[in-house]
């Protein structure tokens, strides 16, 4: 791989941003030693066959920019960088335990320092990252998906290039539509409050209601309480919180992960609870690891530091306190493992324990469902072309097991499988691990 462009004017102040960030963080980096047993486990490596575009490549371009071989505004920094699917499947396989996620933030970082992104990144970030944005677009996007005009369009358009965006856009809309209704017995609607607690307290417990989660999954956010709820966990409710500013760390933009990432530390301390539960996996891997967020602010670092050691993926919390078994919900589910569940907060078994105390429930792991299914936070919608490759991959290997229903626990993984099964015409929907616990117990009546 070619490194010998020396930077420019226009990116020294970035260079030399990432030289200062990585300079702190050199015993992240050291360690790579180019063994290469990362490259198998890298899904844009494997569809593309460019050293670059694996983790051992990103990390010597890396290296080259901090000691100004390569220009950080360089279309090879830039593209290389911008093309990683921020999974990191390669962290469990590195025998060297290079901590890739957190390396390429400060890479993708430097990279907007150099060179701003994309109109539809700075956007989505935006939006995002603003509560009045963030409720509008909601709003709209739940408008759209209740009188079905979203599964309209994401039928009619045409394939074309310029539609690409629009497309997969209005088909994961019309994926986060309730993937239960061929499911659930016939009854009332319940609430979160309507569940007893069970028995002697499991400890109080904060729901993180999330962005795209309150957004457009909000029936996941109320059958998490009521699940906590059924197994012993006081719920409480937290005013203030906000996005938890995974996607913009994701995307390089770390002072504004930072500003979401107090703004949830600070309203989560007022209600002192012993756990803060998360139902998205893209969200609990961030949230676990702002103490990293926050190493170079010697006054907020011990806070995010305590608040970190607090957050649970809801499966961990349901394993610790049983999970309580329910009635039976007979079908079959495609189970994927979202990769920062599985990947970046070592989590594969605990989901499917929670799907094993749903009796009549029979799980199929799918196919390679330790890669990466190319959503990806806003990859997909960013890079359509091998986003959606990835993702078609992903559907292929979801349908081939012939379950009714796919099933993974997180928004993102929900929306980007169930926007390519949408565009494959395929009868299937997506939920979430806890929908099928939560309707289990409807069933048994514990919400009664």
């Amino acid at each position: 791989m070619s490194v010998t462009s020396g930077p420019g004017p226009a990116t020294r102040s970035a260079q030399g941003g990432l030289a200062i960030a990585l300079d702190a963080q050199r015993e992240r980096l050291l360690p790579c030693v180019h063994c290469g047993f990362c490259l198998p486990a890298c899904p844009t490596y494997n569809r593309l066959g460019d050293e670059n575009d694996s983790p051992r490549g990103r990390l010597h371009l890396m290296k080259a920019v901090v000691e100004g071989r390569l220009d950080a505004g360089s279309d090879a920094f830039q593209t290389h960088i911008d093309r990683c699917l921020g999974c990191r499947a390669c962290e469990p396989v590195c025998p060297s335990g290079v901590e890739y996620g957190t390396l390429l933030e400060l890479a993708r970082e430097t990279a907007a320092w150099a060179r701003a992104p994309g109109f539809l990144t700075r956007t989505l970030l935006a939006v995002m990252g603003s509560s009045r944005l963030r409720g509008a677009f909601f709003a709209v996007g739940r408008l759209l998906r209740s009188v079905g005009l979203a599964g309209l369009g994401a039928r009619a358009l045409p394939k074309w290039a310029v539609l690409a965006n629009a497309r997969l856009g209005l088909a994961m809309l019309a994926a986060t539509g309730d993937g239960m209704s061929g499911l659930r017995a016939a009854r009332p609607d319940v609430t979160s409050a309507d569940a007893p607690a069970r028995g002697a307290g499991a400890g109080s417990v904060a729901v993180l209601e999330g962005c795209v989660q309150d957004g457009l999954f909000g029936r996941i956010n109320g059958a998490t309480e009521r699940t906590l709820r059924a197994n012993g966990y006081a719920v409480t409710a937290v005013r203030g919180q906000d996005c938890c500013g995974a996607l913009h760390a994701h995307a390089g933009d770390l002072a504004g992960a930072r500003r979401l990432a107090r703004r949830n530390v600070e309203a989560f301390e007022r209600v002192g609870v012993d756990h803060v539960a998360v139902n998205a996996a893209g969200c609990g891997a961030a949230m676990k690891e702002y103490a990293t967020l926050f190493e170079g602010d010697p006054d907020f670092a011990g806070r995010a530091a305590a608040f970190a050691e607090r957050v649970r993926d809801v499966s961990e919390l349901l394993v610790d306190a049983g999970p309580r078994r329910g009635a039976p919900v007979p079908c079959s589910v495609a189970y994927d493992h979202p990769c920062h569940l599985q990947h970046a907060q070592g989590i594969a078994r605990k989901p499917l324990a929670v799907l094993g105390a749903v009796d009549g429930v029979e799980v199929r792991i799918v196919p390679g469902a330790d890669e990466c299914c190319g959503g990806a936070g806003i990859y997909g919608m960013t890079h359509p072309d091998l986003g959606g490759r990835i993702g078609g991959d992903k559907v292929r290997a979801v349908r081939s097991v012939g379950a009714d229903v796919a099933c993974t626990p997180n928004p993102g993984c929900m929306m980007q499988i169930g926007a390519g099964l949408r565009l494959e015409g395929a009868p299937e929907s997506v939920v979430h691990p806890i929908e099928l616990l939560d309707e289990s117990y409807q069933r048994a009546g514990y919400y009664a």
